[in-house]
């Protein structure tokens, strides 16, 4: 069997993440930061270890501004349904997940405008579009960071220079990314960051969060959820302070060991070299790609403008039929269709079909790809 979706949910996971959560359910256990015995005092500790590794990894300088919650999709809902008002003005790209687009249309029927840049049939985006449809009333620019799709990196650091030029807030969607490219959201203008911990930064499914910076004003940031924090319960209100005002109810504390451990284990690691390891599979793979009679590859087919995600279809096949195929016969495990990305599928020229999605991680191999690729060969 060779796993080729981690943009859905990376796998294999490191031992060091197993043996972390195994730790936690066996040795500690208690409600991080209600109680205030040593078990619930070593919980607590955990936790805010992982934020300590997030907060070095995406290049924040206070672990507190890191808000946790079960994936990116709840990271960018509270984003976006806590930030916008009726009036306000929003740009997005036609690339993004339907993490973002749905969010958005449904604040778009309460009044909230929408502005949706297209893209090139590569995924590309010009940042120059982006400032052309600025308007008086606009407050956030909310981007993907790679497309799930076809794997293009859209240009992040452009495009925040221009949100702090105009005094914009700038979201960003790092749920392919986080892990898998170097980052530094301090430096690249970004205000607002969502990741997932299940995908490259290599923990369980359940984490995720959101970085909140300096420049968003807390009290215009609505909670989605309100509750218990162990934090001034003498008060029926909210806090208003980081992370509490964002963190109602127990968190996930075996899955935020995993998720630290998973982060320590890739800081260890170095993200460039993971960055490196997985341009080099890229590359392979986009090579024995094009060298397969009737295979179609979408995006930009330059590895250095994408994450380890390629999207293709076979002339003359269904994508749902290669994906059957692949599993039943070859033991390659992918995914097909639209990927929760109408909008992208739209800009590519595969809707509604969709395409064969191959998605590699740091634990794959060259010898992976290779069998892949011989497998898809003969299915051809």
């Amino acid at each position: 069997m060779i796993y080729l979706d981690n943009a859905a949910s990376g796998w294999p996971k490191p031992p060091e993440v197993l043996e972390a959560m195994a730790h936690f359910m066996r040795e500690v256990g208690a409600n991080p930061g209600r109680s205030a015995h040593r078990l619930a005092v070593e919980a607590a500790r955990i936790v805010y270890g992982t934020r300590e590794a997030l907060a070095t990894l995406l290049g924040v300088s206070d672990p507190l501004r890191i808000v946790f919650g079960a994936n990116a999709t709840e990271a960018l809902n509270l984003a976006l349904t806590g930030l916008l008002r009726r009036g306000d003005h929003v740009i997005t790209s036609s690339m993004e997940h339907n993490s973002v687009m749905r969010p958005l249309r449904a604040l778009q029927r309460r009044g909230v405008e929408l502005s949706v840049v297209h893209c090139t049939p590569e995924g590309l985006l010009d940042p120059r579009e982006i400032e052309a449809v600025i308007r008086p009333n606009t407050r956030l620019i909310a981007l993907i960071h790679a497309s799930n799709v076809v794997g293009t990196l859209l240009p992040i650091a452009e495009v925040g220079r221009i949100a702090r030029r105009h005094g914009l807030l700038f979201l960003v969607d790092a749920a392919q990314t986080a892990g898998a490219v170097p980052m530094d959201a301090e430096a690249d203008g970004i205000d607002l960051l969502a990741f997932t911990g299940h995908k490259a930064l290599m923990g369980p499914q359940g984490t995720g969060g959101l970085y909140i910076g300096p420049r968003v004003a807390l009290d215009e940031l609505e909670p989605i959820l309100r509750g218990g924090t162990g934090s001034h319960s003498e008060s029926e209100e909210q806090p208003g302070f980081l992370p509490d005002r964002y963190e109602s109810g127990t968190l996930n504390g075996v899955g935020l060991a995993g998720l630290g451990a998973g982060v320590r284990y890739l800081l260890e690691a170095g993200v460039q070299r993971v960055r490196e390891h997985e341009l080099a599979l890229t590359r392979r793979l986009l090579d024995g790609l094009a060298r397969i009679p009737r295979v179609i590859i979408y995006g930009t087919k330059n590895a250095e403008q994408q994450v380890a995600t390629v999207s293709f279809n076979i002339e003359g096949m269904e994508p749902s039929e290669v994906g059957l195929r692949l599993d039943e016969e070859h033991g390659i495990l992918c995914r097909v269709g639209l990927h929760c990305s109408p909008g992208a599928h739209r800009t590519i020229g595969t809707f509604p079909e969709g395409t064969v999605r191959w998605s590699l991680g740091y634990l794959n191999t060259a010898a992976e790809v290779d069998s892949a690729l011989e497998a898809l060969a003969r299915l051809v």
